[in-house]
């Protein structure tokens, strides 16, 4: 039995779910998602809750799907209240980032900047060295600082690149030179 599935997902007031032919829309005020769901999975409305089932409890697929989905539908529900939002730190001599309109300009030492146009549905801003990443769909912010954060790894020697807020960079320690007595 699926522990994160058996949990009922608490409804706020200004938050609706409609559920139709496999898709579950989730609407509040700061916007709407929807998903498709497998038909293994059941999705009952109950007043201000959700409850999610599943057909089978035996299967092991429809278990794993179980829990998935439930979480799933928990993050659309705090995506429209509430939002998510991701922290990028930029590290290094000259290494810069600016916001043009609906696109992100980093200048990363390379021999051109890095044009990063916002996907729909993400908004950021750039404060000091700071890029903050936020939207209402969790898997699209945290998707899109991924990619942000790939074009310039944090390295383990002086700490240059661009790394998540929270994330520790374990250093290393630089080649040690031997003095040369003679």
């Amino acid at each position: 039995m699926s522990r994160v599935g058996k949990k009922t997902i608490t409804i706020p007031k200004t938050v609706t779910a409609d559920i139709k032919d496999g898709f579950i829309k989730i609407k509040g005020p700061k916007g709407e998602l929807q998903t498709v769901y497998p038909k293994t999975v059941i999705i009952q409305k109950q007043e201000d809750e959700l409850a999610v089932r599943v057909k089978d409890e035996q299967r092991k697929r429809d278990r794993s799907m179980w829990g998935t989905y439930r979480s799933l539908i928990d993050n659309m529900v705090i995506g429209v209240t509430e939002g998510f939002q991701k922290q990028l730190e930029l590290n290094g001599v000259g290494f810069r980032a600016q916001t043009q309109g609906k696109t992100l300009v980093l200048n990363l030492g390379f021999s051109h900047p890095v044009e990063i146009p916002f996907p729909e549905g993400i908004d950021m801003s750039v404060e000091k060295n700071i890029i903050t990443i936020a939207g209402i769909d969790k898997q699209l912010v945290g998707e899109t600082a991924a990619r942000i954060r790939a074009l310039k790894k944090a390295e383990p020697y002086k700490g240059k690149g661009i790394k998540y807020v929270d994330e520790v960079i374990r250093r290393k320690a630089g080649k040690v030179v031997k003095s040369s007595e003679g």
